[in-house]
């Protein structure tokens, strides 16, 4: 094969994989900016906010604010809940804590199973309500945070896209440039 017409060949090819880098960079950044933004707009309409530094000043055992939830909640103090983080950290380090406190550990199926084997008692039936609810937002907060992450992953890998297309769009310009030093006789493996 003729050294020209292999230069070519694989610049050629070499520009096709630049412009499905390009696509694909693209359609992560777009990924990217529509799981972030939907995470952020359906966490801000849940009008959620940690509470006030002064709340974490005063944390005790068996209080709202318990001294193990500061390192995780109180770089967030009186702001409103809108970033996946956020969301992981005041569900697995607020609402998990206070699910965990209440009988049988706020474990939705282990209070259901206890308030169905007592029906009449009107302590249990609260504690159902109060468990599910929990669980409910603390699982709906995680679903938050799992969509953010995965929008950080298409971020990186949009970056990673954009990255190696214009490392393969140097390398065409290397490949077509040296298509045209080298003479029509030159053979590849000569």
């Amino acid at each position: 094969m003729k050294r020209k017409a292999f230069d070519v060949l694989a610049s050629a090819t070499g520009a096709v994989l630049v412009v499905v880098l390009v696509v694909a960079g693209a359609l992560l950044m777009w990924g990217y900016s529509f799981a972030n933004s939907n995470v952020h707009n359906q966490l801000a309409q849940q009008e959620i906010v940690f509470p006030p530094a002064a709340a974490f000043a005063a944390a005790k055992p068996g209080t709202e604010i318990t001294p193990g939830m500061r390192p995780y909640l109180l770089q967030y103090a009186g702001e409103p809940l809108t970033t996946g983080a956020q969301a992981e950290a005041y569900a697995d380090h607020f609402i998990a804590v206070h699910l965990s406190e209440m009988p049988y550990g706020g474990v939705y199926s282990k209070v259901s199973a206890a308030s169905r084997a007592n029906p009449k008692s009107a302590q249990l039936a609260a504690l159902v309500q109060t468990s599910f609810q929990g669980t409910t937002l603390r699982g709906l907060l995680l679903e938050a945070y799992g969509f953010s992450e995965f929008a950080l992953i298409a971020f990186w890998a949009g970056i990673a896209a954009f990255a190696l297309g214009l490392i393969m769009a140097f390398l065409v310009g290397l490949g077509f440039w040296h298509s045209r030093r080298v003479t029509e006789s030159d053979e590849l493996l000569a």
